[in-house]
């Protein structure tokens, strides 16, 4: 751990508290802090364009009716509220469907649980744009490398958590005590008051509606993080070791002592490096397909007309996922069917129900087969696909995307982050998506985040 002492199991809660504070003194490597404001804006992105769905309009709503201290500003709409209200609110507008990040170690979504609690507390304490982002970056870090502590997938499908709320919960409690509080032993409590609000179960993933989804994987942890961190702020005191010795954190899930081996590199790798942006606002197992899909109609001149029938070869458990599921954004067939007739899928369209029930999507889904591939599991990296077409003419084409756009090993670019950006937010903001755009370019020169909240009130 860069700066820090070697995090041992007796000294652990200490390194990443004492690292936590420092980490608002130390500058961010240039690259880092380019990855940092990519990921701000898309997260930020996702907040506005979820603001509009059930699970944004749901968290709105709520909050709405018991509006705290008009602190922060509650995304797309015409008030402030306590800064663990809008944390809340603004978190389950992020993650209201698949749009926003992932990292793929972990299992977790950062974004949408670190981004909320770090802007709730910046208009809380007046933090500059400069600390908003160093405060970011930290919660990632912490985010990515708890939900690895924990287990990733194999903690949700053997002993029944959740790792997103986990990471999220350590992510939003690490950038907003960051924000919140000066002493590594405050942090140490802020730490431990996050932890003893970590839950989430996998019955979740019986959610058909995305809003429980939204608030495990993002609102709850967003909000515990949050209120841990100004629970200290406001003088509560906490246990100082809650990682160390037995009982601890991690003995209480039987989690090795030796995951302080996953905080070492602190400050030399950064979890928001590693971390994949969405090309597709649609849900993760469809990525490399309609990335597939995208080249075989360039390259071929392919349309719908011209298919006899669609193979969409992905890893087995991805293609459970979104095997005609309700949802258009995770509906497999929906979205292939979307996509050779349109050439494309944006936002709205992947979120267009009635384009469920278009005769013509109706008759292209009837031709598009999903095949669960044992294959594509073992793959690396993760998330490969295969889509082949056969078409009228007799002809048989085919494509296999190894590294999908948008992931580390296939960036995109500055550009086409922005371009999602403003697709995202034209629609809901008008003419202030630009300004957004630009105040987050610029964020390390912003002197606080009022303008940014005021950009993102409701026009």
């Amino acid at each position: 751990m860069k700066e820090a002492p070697r995090s041992d199991a007796a000294t652990l809660t200490n390194a990443l508290a004492a690292y936590a504070v420092d980490a608002m003194r130390r500058a961010l490597p240039d690259e880092v802090a380019a990855r940092a404001r990519l990921h701000l804006l898309d997260t930020i992105a996702a907040m506005v364009s979820g603001a509009e769905l059930p699970a944004g309009v749901a968290g709105r709503n709520y909050v709405a009716r018991w509006q705290g201290a008009p602190v922060a500003q509650v995304v797309c709409a015409g008030f402030r509220t306590s800064p663990v209200e809008a944390a809340l609110a603004n978190a389950m507008a992020a993650h209201a469907d698949e749009t926003d990040d992932a990292h793929p170690a972990s299992i977790t979504h950062p974004g949408c649980a670190v981004v909320p609690a770090a802007l709730a507390v910046a208009q809380e304490v007046g933090a500059t744009g400069e600390q908003f982002l160093r405060a970011v970056a930290l919660g990632y870090d912490f985010c990515g490398r708890f939900g690895i502590a924990m287990g990733g997938g194999p903690f949700i499908t053997e002993r029944g958590f959740d790792s997103h709320a986990f990471g999220g919960s350590f992510g939003a409690a690490a950038a907003a005590g960051a924000l919140a509080v000066s002493e590594s032993r405050q942090m140490a409590s802020v730490l431990s008051y996050a932890a003893q609000q970590t839950s989430g179960l996998a019955t979740l993933f019986r959610d058909r509606e995305h809003i429980e989804k939204a608030f495990v994987f993002a609102g709850m942890p967003c909000r515990n993080g949050v209120a841990a961190a100004l629970m200290v702020r406001s003088g509560l005191p906490g246990v100082g070791d809650v990682f160390d010795g037995d009982p601890s954190f991690f003995s209480a899930f039987q989690i090795s002592a030796d995951v302080a081996r996953l905080f070492d590199d602190l400050g030399e790798k950064f979890a928001i490096t590693e971390t994949n942006i969405k090309r597709w606002t649609v849900g993760s197992p469809m990525q490399a397909a309609l990335d597939s899909l995208e080249h075989l109609i360039r390259t071929h001149s392919v349309r719908a007309d011209d298919v006899e029938e669609a193979f969409v070869h992905l890893p087995t458990e991805g293609a459970l996922v979104v095997n005609a599921r309700k949802m258009p954004s995770v509906n497999a067939q929906h979205l292939t069917s979307l996509m050779l007739i349109d050439g494309t899928v944006g936002f709205h369209s992947s979120h267009d129900e009635e384009r469920m029930r278009d005769p013509a999507i109706v008759a292209m889904s009837g031709r598009v087969r999903l095949v669960p591939s044992e294959e594509l599991m073992q793959a690396q990296p993760a998330r490969q696909a295969i889509v082949e077409l056969r078409l009228r003419d007799g002809r048989s084409v085919s494509h296999r995307t190894y590294a999908v756009r948008g992931t580390t090993k296939n960036p995109m670019s500055e550009q086409e982050v922005e371009a999602k950006a403003d697709e995202l937010m034209r629609p809901v903001l008008g003419e202030k998506s630009a300004s957004i755009i630009e105040a987050v370019k610029n964020i390390s020169k912003a002197e606080n985040l009022d303008a940014l909240g005021r950009l993102l009130a409701a026009s």
